[in-house]
This record gives C-alpha cells, sequence and structure tokens, in this order.
C-alpha cells in the first residue's frame, strides 16, 4: 500500500468502521501526525498504524459534534447521502451536493 495516496478526499462524508460516528473530511495527514501521547492512549489491540493516512473529520454521534482524528484503516464511505450536522461545516465548506461538501475558497494576498 503507498501510504501517500490517500483513499478518502476532504470533503467526503465518512463513517467509523467501528464506532458509532460518521463526518466530513477537512484535512488529511499523509501519515500520522498527532502526538505519541494521543497514539499510547489508544487500546493496543485497536491501535492503528502510523504509516497510512490520517484523517481530520467534523465528527457526530447520536449525542453531540466534535473535531475527530481517524486512521484511513477505520474509515469507510458514508453512503446515506446525507448531511453531517456539526455546525463548523459552513465555516469550512460552501455548499453539500451529491453526498459531498465542497470548501470554500481561500483567500490569500
Amino acid at each position: 500500500m503507498d501510504s501517500l495516496l490517500a483513499k478518502f478526499a476532504i470533503g467526503q462524508v465518512v463513517k467509523h468502521r467501528i464506532f458509532p460516528f460518521r463526518g466530513v473530511i477537512f484535512d488529511v495527514d499523509p501519515t500520522f501526525s498527532n502526538s505519541e501521547e494521543w497514539w499510547l492512549a489508544i487500546p493496543e489491540d485497536m491501535r492503528p498504524r502510523k504509516d497510512q493516512p490520517f484523517y481530520h473529520l467534523l465528527a457526530e454521534n447520536g449525542e453531540s459534534t466534535y473535531v475527530a482524528y481517524v486512521s484511513e484503516q477505520n474509515l469507510l464511505a458514508d453512503e446515506t447521502g446525507e448531511p453531517v450536522g456539526h455546525p463548523q461545516t459552513a465555516l469550512i465548506f460552501e455548499s453539500f451536493d451529491h453526498g459531498a461538501y465542497r470548501m470554500r475558497p481561500r483567500v490569500s494576498h
């Protein structure tokens, strides 16, 4: 597997393979870029490999919305076609169409 090629795209809605949450991808790290403390806090039998893309999600579950950091091996495409209810989606994305979000244009100087 080429660890530099991300399987999922920014703006794509995904769901966790094990836990009951879904979200929209707003950033991708080609390999693990979080703290060692964060990684070690994951139970060893569930700890993902570091040599794969990791995704930053605006996530939601039945109780709340939050930002999640998830390994590619733990994500699946969300097939519902439904938008994500995270309140920050409107800050990052300008529209939702055909099951995916489109990024807002970035202003640069």
